[in-house]
């Protein structure tokens, strides 16, 4: 899976010029957390509700909200955005990027193909794609097998059971654990008595059956 393939590609920008309360009304109106600072077509640099919380006068402050949006008013994205900013490619692997977003402790990559800003791609999106992958949506059964060890032939047993049982696999996940290996099979069918006999037939005990 690729960082473009669930990239968002409509992107709302703003300028270094932009005023930091017209950047809050912003990222209100669309319902988003930070906008990528554009002068002529060229990324120079990303502003986040984050950083705007950081930089704006608290509620204990003595100001009235009048005299904070006037100075919010005053202060331009440029004034705060982040400048250093961490990139990928549209071709970067999707575990690749959501590495980097957690050793980085970042919410967020920007997208770049050259120096021409293409996507952005965000923590939600990488929680979508695991939703996305393990079949939570999709209609059918999930089961849950859990291995002791590793060893060659497991994924063409499992398939034979699949064949004999005549199941149909939507989705399957491979998860290692510290202590056994976790083989999640999502099937299209609700009925899945004949699969669980025939897995277990080929040695495997299925350890939990969700229905969606």
């Amino acid at each position: 899976m690729y960082v473009k393939d669930y990239m968002s590609q409509d992107l709302v920008t703003v300028t270094p010029e932009t005023s930091v309360l017209k950047a809050v009304d912003v990222l209100k109106a669309h319902d988003i957390n930070r906008l990528p600072v554009m002068v002529k077509g060229k990324l120079v640099g990303l502003v986040t509700k984050e950083e705007i919380d950081l930089n704006s006068p608290t509620n204990a402050s003595s100001l009235s909200k009048y005299e904070m949006n006037y100075l919010l008013d005053k202060m331009t994205v440029g004034d705060i955005m982040a400048k250093h900013m961490f990139t990928v490619s549209p071709d970067t692997l999707l575990d690749e990027a959501a590495e980097t977003m957690l050793n980085k402790s970042i919410g967020s990559l920007l997208v770049m193909e050259g120096e021409k800003l293409v996507g952005i791609i965000t923590d939600k999106d990488i929680f979508r794609t695991f939703i996305d992958i393990s079949g939570y949506y999709t209609a059918g059964t999930s089961l849950v097998i859990e291995l002791s060890d590793d060893r060659k032939g497991v994924i063409e047993e499992i398939g034979d059971a699949l064949v004999a049982a005549d199941h149909n696999l939507s989705n399957m996940l491979v998860y290692h654990l510290r202590d056994a290996i976790r083989v999640v099979l999502h099937v299209d069918e609700e009925n899945v008595d004949n699969l669980i006999d025939a897995l277990s037939q080929a040695g495997y005990e299925v350890k939990t059956v969700v229905k969606r």
